[in-house]
């Protein structure tokens, strides 16, 4: 019998744990640790976020669905790795700390045969002085945050139908944060739900980013086909903005907030204020804080995580020129090279380096964003982790079948820019590969056959379709294994 351990429970982890339960047999045990009693389809939180959904529909309950599938769900944060067990016993293992009310607090060690690290970031408010709910920003990382997002900006609706003029500043909070998509998505809704309530005379909406151009997203940008045409995101995304009445602030990176001022450097090297009444901006991502220790009880972190404390897996990390680097060094089965039975899908893996061209201000503070991992590739790398899991299992050690490496990897993603049935509207964009790879692509480092944009409200029906959708498939109904990922 083996023990499949997988640490958290996100579109990476749900998934990875949903395929090796439904793919092996009811002999071998699957554990699922995470901190956190529900699931939270993420990519709708910016609906709560402006109060278009409530909190019960981006959530549901993990423990009824774990036990329906034959899954032991604990909820529990794990707080290090043992991948040689300790003296006296080679049987790997890992600690946790119950989180649950009735167990809160309690230390388990439990033993594993395979690990899936799909832990996910940590919202890394803190790297940003002043940032973050109960602070001075609210946030749409969480349904929680998204919740208090709204409640936030309802007062700022109220204070401009009292006649009240207010500033709204979205965008990323670091100068190396990215899911700058989040962000855009959250400033178009907003800019929206302004329109919708005809106060757009006192309204100034900006967009605060650290992208070198707009459109970047983290991704060195793209050339998309639209209506026929061949054009860059930056093009696609300033005429997203001009079209809602946003203003823009590039090549920014966030250093401290203030009740009411934002503090940031540019490129350039100045230090530059700006003041806001409501402000949404996205934190740094880091590593959770696994620690990982050997059997004799020394610390072996650095040699299973990076510096920023994501897991290391099978990408090349030697460390060279931006321009030196290849799609050829991006990882593709996420497999821990020191202990080749762990594994790091989605948001928990360390990317080997940076999509977008590293930029430095000219004090020599970094200003760009790091790779986005979230959404489908995540939930595609979920699944090629199970899937050479259960091989493993059945078949014993050999090369690994399945592979996703981003260089190899499309991604579709809906941006929503406004919600209704009949006013909603949405871009929907597609890029292959995720990493450009200019030897295949030389012309733009992708396929442009595969990469294109088109926006309108048939995007929004999509993206509302695809919120059922997604949360059928997570919440195991029927025929779930069919939908994509």
């Amino acid at each position: 019998m083996a023990t499949i351990v997988v640490l958290g429970a996100g579109i990476a982890g749900h998934t990875a744990a949903a395929f090796i339960r439904k793919k092996l047999s009811k002999k071998h045990q699957v554990i699922v640790v995470t901190p956190n009693s529900y699931y939270q389809w993420i990519p709708s939180n910016i609906w709560v976020g402006v109060g278009r959904m409530t909190v019960d529909q981006v959530r549901f309950r993990l423990a009824p669905l774990y036990k329906r599938w034959g899954v032991d769900y604990r909820q529990a944060k794990a707080t290090s790795i043992h991948p040689e067990g300790e003296t006296g016993s080679a049987k790997p293992f890992v600690t946790i700390e119950y989180t649950s009310d009735e167990k809160r607090g309690q230390l388990e060690k439990v033993p594993y045969d395979y690990l899936v690290n799909a832990t996910g970031p940590r919202l890394n408010f803190d790297a940003t002085e002043g940032l973050g709910p109960g602070k001075n920003t609210v946030s749409v990382c969480t349904y929680d945050h998204a919740a208090h997002a709204w409640t936030r900006l309802q007062e700022s609706f109220l204070k401009m139908e009292r006649g009240e003029k207010q500033r709204f500043v979205i965008g990323v909070g670091h100068p190396n944060a990215t899911c700058q998509g989040a962000a855009f998505e959250y400033i178009l809704n907003v800019a929206f739900e302004v329109r919708k309530r005809k106060l757009q005379n006192l309204a100034e909406i900006i967009w605060l980013t650290n992208e070198y151009e707009l459109g970047d997203f983290g991704m060195g940008g793209a050339h998309i086909k639209r209506g026929g045409y061949i054009t860059s995101t930056k093009v696609f995304a300033e005429s997203f903005l001009r079209e809602n009445n946003i203003s823009w602030i590039k090549r920014a990176g966030v250093v401290k907030v203030e009740p009411g001022i934002i503090h940031y450097e540019n490129l350039d090297g100045e230090k530059k204020t700006l003041e806001y009444d409501f402000s949404m901006l996205i934190p740094a991502f880091a590593g959770t804080g696994l620690k990982a220790f050997d059997q004799a009880g020394a610390d072996i972190t650095p040699q299973l995580f990076a510096p920023n404390g994501l897991m290391k897996v099978d990408a090349d990390y030697s460390p060279k020129p931006f321009e030196d680097w290849s799609v050829n060094d991006w990882p593709s089965t996420y497999r821990n090279p020191s202990y080749p039975n762990i594994f790091a899908p989605g948001i928990a893996f360390a990317p080997p380096h940076a999509i977008s061209k590293p930029m430095t201000s000219k004090t020599g503070l970094n200003i760009f964003p790091t790779p986005p991992r979230t959404g489908m590739p995540s939930g595609v790398m979920g699944k090629i982790t199970a899937l050479n899991i259960v091989n493993l299992v059945n078949k014993g050690e050999h090369e690994l079948k399945h592979r996703a490496s981003m260089g190899k990897m499309g991604a579709a993603c809906i941006v929503s820019a406004g919600y209704g049935m009949t006013k909603g509207a949405a871009a929907t964009m597609t890029v292959f590969p995720i990493v450009p790879d200019f030897e295949k692509y030389p012309e733009y480092g992708r396929s442009i056959g595969y990469t294109m944009g088109e926006a309108g409200l048939a995007g929004h029906w999509m993206k509302w379709f695809m919120h059922y959708m997604f949360l059928h498939k997570a919440k195991g109904y029927p025929f779930w294994w069919l939908l994509p990922e």
